[in-house]
């Protein structure tokens, strides 16, 4: 769109830019007018002032639009006359293209499965880059392209199938890890996804940030700190790539399979978590109890006899064979109430406390046995 700002074929849409400002028509109109005019949804939202940073689009028409107070007509920036419209789009795209060059910088390609390579970040000056992890088919012959051109060996430092992670690591001079965002991501934020899946260089796709959600558990049983859903498209060779703000900076890694019903973006702060396990475990440790258990409502009289506060607790329906659980003495029928003193009422927040902490470490299990509390010291197990 905006190479055809540039051109010749702009009158019509300099024209419906100028009626606007200078006699007054409404939003609606506009947005219908400029429809027809072939202007794409982000173009028009990047004229009305929906858009980065100090692209203040069109200022409110004489008259104002119906509901709202007339203001007197203001230009910002450079743009007057019938080059307002124009120079906004002209800008706009010229902003999200030095978003792509800047991080581009810091994203590479991936070669480590059979079919077309993958994309990663760059994470550190000491040579790491995060991947996604189900695009690491093999352990060893791991090569990486980077954005000079060079290609080089890369080891597998380790991975975590939960978060979809995998950490890698060459070595190489003067490397420089991708920029990172400063500000969460935001609902309606325009953001870019990256990749670089090849020799051809960077690739993106463009749209906004619709969700922006906390901690959840994946269907391979990890807990993420968070995560972030956008309308960008995800190219082949996409995953492991980052998505980032309108600046360029890493908002998150992409992944194509991690989320259900579409592509999910692990924030970066999530990312660091796992990287630090990786690298010191090479795996991420997460606890368990050898438990199968659900939530039920403990009776009032029940909670009264026993000083509980608390209104449900987790009844113990399976115990494993010889796993943690069995092997000190938890039972079929127990009422877990407390893990390590914390109250526990959902089955996730009994997950969330079995961290890789507590792996081969006794951690304190209070029940509820035969209408009576008791202590159960259970030493954690390590979940394969």
């Amino acid at each position: 769109m905006a190479d055809q700002a540039r051109g010749g074929e702009t009158a019509p849409i300099n024209d419906l830019v100028e009626e606007y400002r200078r006699n007054g028509v409404d939003r609606r109109t506009f947005v219908q007018r400029a429809g027809a005019l072939g202007l794409s949804a982000t173009a028009i939202s990047a004229l009305l002032g929906v858009g980065p940073a100090g692209a203040q689009g069109l200022p409110t028409p004489p008259g104002g639009d119906p509901g709202t107070e007339g203001d007197d007509v203001t230009t910002t920036g450079n743009a007057t006359g019938d080059t307002a419209g124009t120079s906004i789009l002209a800008q706009l795209s010229d902003d999200l293209a030095n978003a792509v060059e800047r991080a581009g910088a810091g994203v590479v390609t991936v070669n480590a499965r059979r079919r077309m390579p993958a994309s990663g970040i760059l994470w550190d000056a000491a040579g790491h880059i995060v991947t996604a992890n189900h695009v690491v088919e093999r352990d060893e012959e791991i090569t990486v392209g980077l954005p000079d051109g060079r290609e080089l060996p890369a080891a597998l430092v380790g991975r975590d199938a939960g978060s979809d992670i995998a950490l890698l690591k060459v070595d190489a001079p003067g490397l420089e890890p991708a920029p990172r965002a400063t500000n969460p991501a935001r609902i309606g934020h325009l953001v870019l996804a990256v990749g670089r899946p090849g020799a051809s260089g960077a690739m993106a796709s463009f749209g906004t940030v619709s969700v922006v959600g906390g901690a959840w558990r994946t269907s391979q049983g990890a807990n993420v700190a968070g995560f972030v859903r956008a309308d960008v498209a995800m190219l082949p060779g996409f995953s492991g790539g980052p998505l980032v703000d309108a600046s360029g900076a890493v908002i998150g890694i992409n992944s194509s399979t991690l989320g259900r019903g579409g592509g999910m973006t692990i924030p970066a702060s999530a990312i660091d978590t796992v990287v630090a396990a990786l690298a010191a475990h090479g795996k991420v440790r997460r606890g368990f109890l050898g438990i199968g258990a659900q939530a039920v409502r403990l009776p009032a009289a029940l909670r009264d006899g026993l000083g509980l506060n608390r209104e449900t607790g987790l009844l113990l329906v399976a115990v494993e064979p010889d796993g943690p659980a069995e092997r000190d003495g938890l039972l079929i029928g127990d009422i877990v109430v407390a893990l390590n003193d914390e109250p526990v009422a959902e089955v996730e927040e009994l997950q969330e406390q079995l961290t890789g902490d507590w792996v081969g470490r006794p951690i304190p299990v209070k029940v509820v046995r035969g209408g009576q509390l008791h202590d159960v010291a259970v030493t954690v197990g390590e979940r394969s």
